[in-house]
């Protein structure tokens, strides 16, 4: 197995390089692996403690961020490697205070991760979620390294579980605790002797909490507001945008506005939304200082980083990403500032998604027409719009203190 698993390494950085001829985001994550180990070479020294971070994108990267911020504001002498897998959290993320260096992780072979664990030198290791590259993993056991798996999330259909996952399963051994989102996580690791294993619960909860302490304000979308009841499209897209488009051209009442922030924010894609919608849009993209924003109905938020704040604003939203097979995006985001949310119909792997359904705080969508008459009622009845939000807020409510857990851990 750990044959097959290292020639499969070499045959997928063989295709990588090929597909990066055509693709600009393979060729962006192909291009900064070159610079990891120069940048690592110039940014640390032999006398530094270190923390390693690393996270597969900018979701794990916003999960693990409450831990992160927690174990800096401690220990503010340490140095922090941070690195990603891929170029939507690395370019995202690449100027973060949060660390001193960030770099791509190099592909897994038994080379890279004896040289990378040779520049760093870590005290502690933290990998978030899903990461478990073996051969880092091996190594980083060889030299009986701290390293920390948090908000894991196991299935019984994974590799490590099943008679041909030998490889993947001893890597799991290279962690020297491994907190797990939820009980069935534990038990699936303790079926294979993995016994250093606690529950903390997801990360995700104590992030979205923090959101509710920093300044929220964002002007352009006040203006554009205007107190009117708001609906928030986040992270979309175009199978969500086939189930909103025509309630947002029909829609007549002058006291509801939309907000659209697509997934997708290249010029290209915005350019055919906006060309779909038949009533007053403006893009951030198009902002000057003379715009009335108040008398737009559809405001396009073709830029990242300002989402967050944006949801603070919504009355209603709904998350994309469920309606096709993109994987659905983060609901807790919006569910923090207490609104009812939607999603689409394929939501079967996030666990927070389908007991927020059972409570009846989030509603699934499974087409255009349920969708219209959905979100009409939602608009039309404050009362069941007060009432599912505030479910959405006791659950996130409910479920934090992971890095309560976490910490404590670490501590003693």
């Amino acid at each position: 197995m750990k044959g097959i698993y290292s020639i499969g390494i070499y045959i997928a950085n063989i295709i990588i390089k090929v597909a990066a001829l055509f693709n600009t985001k393979l060729k962006q994550g192909d291009d900064g692996r070159k610079d990891t180990f120069s940048k690592l070479k110039s940014s640390l020294n032999q006398e530094d403690n270190t923390f390693w971070f690393h996270c597969a994108s900018l979701g794990e990267y916003e999960q693990g961020l409450p831990i992160f911020e927690a174990l800096k504001a401690k220990h503010p002498n340490y140095k922090v490697v941070l690195s990603f897998f891929s170029p939507s959290g690395y370019e995202i993320r690449k100027n973060t205070k949060i660390a001193d260096v960030v770099v791509y992780l190099p592909l897994d072979t038994k080379a890279n991760a004896k040289q990378f664990l040779d520049l760093v030198r870590p005290n502690y290791i933290f990998f978030v979620k899903y990461e478990i590259w073996p051969n880092f993993l091996h190594e980083i056991k060889k030299r009986n390294l701290n390293a920390i798996l948090i908000s894991a999330a196991f299935r019984k259909d994974q590799s490590f579980f099943k008679w041909y996952g030998s490889y993947t399963k001893s890597a799991l051994f290279g962690f020297k605790h491994i907190f797990t989102q939820n009980e069935n996580s534990k038990l699936l690791l303790e079926s294979i002797n993995y016994n250093s294993v606690s529950v903390s619960g997801d990360t995700r909860f104590d992030r979205v909490t923090n959101q509710l302490k920093v300044d929220n304000t964002v002007s352009f979308i006040e203006k554009f507001k205007n107190e009117k009841l708001c609906v928030v499209f986040g992270s979309t897209w175009p199978d969500d945008d086939k189930l909103y488009l025509d309630f947002i051209n029909n829609n007549t009442n002058t006291e509801v506005k939309f907000v659209i922030a697509p997934h997708n924010i290249k010029a290209s894609y915005v350019t055919s939304l906006k060309a779909q919608l038949k009533v007053k849009t403006i893009c951030f993209s198009d902002l000057t200082d003379t715009d009335n924003l108040e008398d737009y109905k559809v405001f396009i938020l073709d830029t990242i980083g300002y989402l967050g704040k944006v949801y603070s604003y919504a009355d209603i939203a709904y998350v994309g990403g469920g309606a096709g097979t993109t994987g659905l995006h983060n609901i807790l985001e919006p569910a923090v500032f207490e609104i009812p949310i939607l999603i689409g119909e394929n939501y079967k792997n996030f666990p927070e998604a389908i007991r927020l359904i059972e409570l009846g705080g989030v509603t699934s969508i499974s087409n255009s027409v349920v969708f219209n008459s959905k979100l009409n009622d939602l608009i039309t009845d404050e009362t069941s719009r007060n009432n599912q939000g505030k479910i959405t807020k006791d659950y996130i409510d409910k479920n934090r203190g992971a890095v309560i857990k976490i910490m404590e851990y670490l501590e003693s």
